[in-house]
């Protein structure tokens, strides 16, 4: 076993883990027509078996939006409260929480996707910048992102997240996570390269991190105690990232503000050499120490530390004190059986099926590289 820190249990918001391990949100391109699906269940019931203390479910559209994956799920009306709430009945049912990730990806969707088609709106973003790069592989050519509009009132979107808490309410989650990294619209906001507004939502660090606060405001209406962030500060991905000083103004205050709002978590990304991102022959991340520059911010929500952490770092960093927490991403999608195998100290082996780890044109059995990794051989 790694050790026992990471299997102490911890209050976090209302709920109590039983342990410190957290499966983190992964896009898997695998709901029909937005809408989850039986296949999608047991995906969640393999991994709250195989002992994830908190799942963060995939990221969930709040509202439809043309995205690069067009098999990404909503939270907007019935028929998706009543499939998310069989996939968290079975999770209960297998020993776990789980939280909703409530997702709007601003710039990066594609006017010409056809689920941004039937939404009939425009592509919304703070401001009317185009990030570079994007591939959308499901419409003709796989054009990149485009120059977004931008959105004339922005409370018309905090609402569609309020919206969306109240179904993740119905549909039994335990939390909402709000994504506020790697490039979407929370990030959006919050860049000071990404948002030029010259309004109430712009400009100075304050009107920057106006939009995600009051997000997070109307999230603690719905779910109280219940309501965590994640936020990627080093940027990168997506074409975001300010120059270091701006970074560390802007990411101190908005986590030094959103602590005040009695949220249960922040999912703290470190940067990671996978998320910086090349664009015209520069790196775009900002490189730093994320959890050394902003752990100080956090003095009442717990911190969850998530980017290449292994078992072992982790109980290191948890004895330590300097984290509560920490979520693993991809090695949760090659072992279901994760948090078993630590406690029985196998090793993580699985090979990743890397051409199935999202579904694509040519996908015919969604369950290939998704529900099909094998489990440890326990005595």
């Amino acid at each position: 076993m790694a050790g026992k820190a990471l299997f102490n249990p911890i209050q976090v918001g209302s709920i109590t883990l039983k342990n410190r391990i957290g499966m983190a949100a992964l896009t898997r391109n695998r709901a029909e027509n937005t809408y989850p699906t039986e296949l999608m269940k047991e995906y969640y019931i393999q991994r709250a078996v195989g002992g994830a203390g908190l799942i963060i479910s995939e990221a969930i559209l709040i509202t439809r939006q043309g995205t690069e994956w067009p098999h990404a799920p909503g939270l907007w009306d019935d028929k998706h409260i009543a499939g998310w709430k069989t996939i968290v009945d079975a999770v209960h049912e297998s020993g776990s929480k789980i939280y909703a990730q409530l997702w709007h990806v601003g710039r990066v969707a594609h006017p010409d996707a056809p689920e941004q088609k039937l939404a009939g709106v425009p592509v919304y973003a703070p401001s009317a910048i185009s990030a570079r790069g994007g591939k959308f592989r499901h419409i003709p050519d796989a054009p990149g992102y485009v120059t977004p509009t931008e959105m004339e009132d922005p409370w018309v979107i905090v609402k569609q997240f309020k919206d969306a808490a109240i179904n993740a309410k119905k549909a039994g989650f335990d939390g909402v996570q709000l994504h506020g990294a790697n490039g979407y619209l929370i990030t959006q906001f919050l860049d000071n390269t990404a948002n030029k507004r010259t309004d109430q939502w712009g400009g100075s660090v304050e009107n920057r991190c106006r939009f995600p606060l009051e997000v997070l405001k109307v999230l603690t209406e719905v779910f109280g105690p219940d309501v965590g962030v994640k936020i990627s500060p080093a940027g990168g991905y997506n074409d975001v990232g300010m120059p270091l000083q701006d970074t560390l103004d802007t990411f101190s205050y908005f986590i030094s503000e959103a602590d005040k709002l009695n949220l249960a978590h922040f999912e703290l990304v470190r940067y990671s050499k996978l998320f910086d991102y090349v664009y015209d022959g520069a790196h775009r991340s900002t490189k730093h120490d994320v959890l050394a520059s902003y752990r100080p911010c956090i003095k009442n929500a717990k911190l969850f530390l998530n980017a290449e952490v292994t078992p072992e770092e982790g109980e290191e960093l948890v004895a330590a004190g300097k984290v509560d927490a920490i979520f693993i991403g991809f090695n949760f999608i090659t072992h279901p059986d994760l948090v078993k195998r630590v406690i029985h100290g196998k090793p993580l082996d699985n090979l990743p099926d890397i051409p199935h780890l999202q579904t694509n044109k040519s996908s015919t059995d969604w369950s290939a590289g998704y529900t099909d990794y094998p489990l440890a051989v326990y005595e």
